[in-house]
């Protein structure tokens, strides 16, 4: 490869396998990915949009160019976005063939513009910015719908990119702007009317109509001929006393972040809880160096145990151990104690169960700073902080009269009633795997895309049970990620070294030699792990027997998809 002036680009097509793909590094620090089906060739961006990847360390399988970091997924024609969590397609380029080799002009984009054309005589309302409302907007437009978009968020900024809040931001890699999804004019731009502050108060899902009451008791009623439910989960709250008290957080929102952030400061911080969320703040705060201390308090004997095998959670404490942070396992919380300057009362009449106490008490235990955490064994735990991460539940209320509490029950396209959809956190809806709930980032957003093929009634985009679940969690600079839905990690087979950051595990749900595997995690693997995810979506995951045979899972995925 030749560079022949700054914008273009010569490559021979010797280089690039049939089948396969390419990507060429440029001086600027630009990719340019090529693709190859026999004599056809496509240029493109060759930097994934979501995380800036280069696509050419991932995967090719069939039509599809996967992401070696979050699995986001391009075709390989004309680079249109297939999976999340990139929320758009690939930029392409011009090719000029000259036989044996290939002329790419990086000046000369393919105009992709969508004509804004469909259905414009119609309304959709969607309730909730967070992911899935925000991706069945953005996806909308961007596939030609030109009917009027109303979002209606409860939060007071434009939808942002919550996982990040708890990586990046808390970390202090990333300013608040650079979370707004889709930029800070998005919703401008993208000619939806956004109302931020607005709380729904009733969903008639039978008439396709909200109902909005504002801070004086006024009803505003909206109905729409597309309605999307999305309105997230929200942190679940310990019955244990003192959860009220002054310096007791969780988080879920920005705002909620940047109380942390600014509280942390020379404290002594105690997180509640040894999941993904607890540990990722665990890993930012460190990363900050503004805390005094930092301490986990875990019920199981392990961190994130419902979720990889005790190995891989081994590997996990000794890289927070290493960077400072202390652990107590086999603990329980018994109430979260007030300084001495709190009464006794303030202190116990704060029980987030507690109905039955006074607004005077309640009142006073607001001004009341926390001054540790005792367990159930009677030892106190000195802390000027303490951050609950002890999970979410679904904010389902508003479809209550429909639904299970676990979740609202919709069909393999998030459909509830005929132009209804409740997506995201809240819905229970078939994947892959089966039916489930699922909170997720990629689920979130793969939903919107669903949704919005959906409301177009479009049929060449899989429906959700054509797809799979998929997860990150970013601690200490280490990715580790997870793909498809396993109920328990303790049926794995484990390849490399978690020390070393250096693995795959497999998962079943027994230890049957014909059985397939259910999900995989991994650090450092990042193509087996894409090929897994290809496979497990093919419905062809390997069995126990085949990796314990050495069955090379990427020759696999590969042959399977040409």
């Amino acid at each position: 490869m030749s560079n022949t002036t700054i914008n273009t680009v010569t490559i021979s097509k010797d280089d690039i396998p049939n089948g396969g793909m390419k990507s060429y590094k440029q001086d600027d620090d630009s990719i340019i990915l090529i693709t190859r089906d026999d004599s056809t060739f496509h240029a493109f961006d060759g930097k994934c949009p979501h995380a800036g990847a280069d696509l050419g360390n991932g995967l090719r399988c069939g039509n599809r160019v996967i992401c070696p970091w979050h699995h986001g997924t391009f075709d390989s024609s004309d680079g249109s976005l297939l999976e999340p969590v990139a929320m758009t397609g690939l930029t392409q380029y011009e090719i000029v063939d000259n036989g044996d080799n290939l002329t790419v002009n990086t000046a000369a984009k393919i105009d992709k513009q969508i004509k804004k054309d469909k259905m414009t005589d119609t309304h959709t309302i969607i309730v909730g910015g967070g992911g899935a409302g925000f991706m069945t907007a953005n996806q909308l437009r961007h596939t030609g719908y030109g009917g009027k978009i109303t979002l209606i968020s409860a939060d007071d900024k434009a939808p942002y990119n919550r996982p990040l809040l708890s990586k990046a931001f808390l970390a202090g890699n990333m300013p608040e702007e650079k979370l707004l999804l889709g930029g800070a004019d998005w919703a401008s731009k993208s000619d939806i009317d956004l109302r931020l502050n607005q709380t729904v108060s009733e969903v008639l899902p039978n008439e396709r109509t909200i109902v909005i009451k504002d801070k004086d008791g006024n009803r505003d009623k909206q109905t729409a001929d597309f309605l999307v439910v999305a309105t997230g989960a929200e942190p679940k709250i310990p019955p244990f006393k003192g959860v009220k008290l002054d310096g007791v957080y969780t988080l879920r929102s920005m705002d909620d972040a940047k109380l942390i952030k600014a509280a942390s400061h020379d404290q002594r911080v105690v997180i509640v809880g040894t999941g993904f969320i607890g540990m990722e703040v665990a890993s930012a705060l460190v990363q900050a160096g503004t805390t005094a201390s930092i301490t986990i308090i875990g019920q199981d004997h392990r961190v994130m145990g419902n979720i990889v095998s005790e190995t891989v959670s081994n590997a996990l404490i000794k890289l927070h151990e290493d960077n400072g942070v202390k652990f107590i396992f086999n603990a329980s919380v018994a109430e979260i104690t007030a300084t001495e300057k709190a009464t006794d009362d303030s202190a116990n009449d704060n029980s987030a169960s507690d109905n039955s106490a006074s607004d005077d008490s309640l009142k006073e235990a607001d001004f009341s700073q926390v001054g540790g955490v005792k367990l159930a064994n009677g030892e106190q735990i000195d802390a000027d902080i303490v951050i609950l991460g002890t999970g979410v539940a679904p904010r389902i209320e508003l479809l209550n009269d429909t639904n299970h509490p676990d979740g609202v029950q919709v069909d393999e396209h998030l459909q509830l009633r005929d132009g209804v959809y409740a997506l995201g956190d809240i819905a229970k809806a078939t994947n892959q795997m089966g039916r489930m709930r699922i909170e997720h980032w990629r689920v979130a957003l793969q939903h919107g895309i669903v949704t919005a093929a959906a409301i177009l009634n479009e049929d060449n985009v899989n429906s959700l049970a054509e797809r799979i679940p998929f997860f990150w969690t970013m601690q200490y600079g280490k990715s580790l990620r997870y793909s498809g839905h396993a109920a328990t990690p303790d049926y794995g087979i484990l390849l490399g070294t978690p020390d070393s950051f250096d693995y795959i595990e497999y998962y079943f749900d027994d230890e049957g030699e014909d059985t397939r595997a259910r999900a995989a995690s991994s650090l450092g693997r990042d193509k087996a792990l894409v090929a897994f995810s290809e496979l497990l979506r093919r419905g062809h995951a390997p069995t126990r027997a085949q990796i314990n045979a050495g069955f090379d899972i990427i020759e696999q995925a590969q042959a399977l998809s040409r």
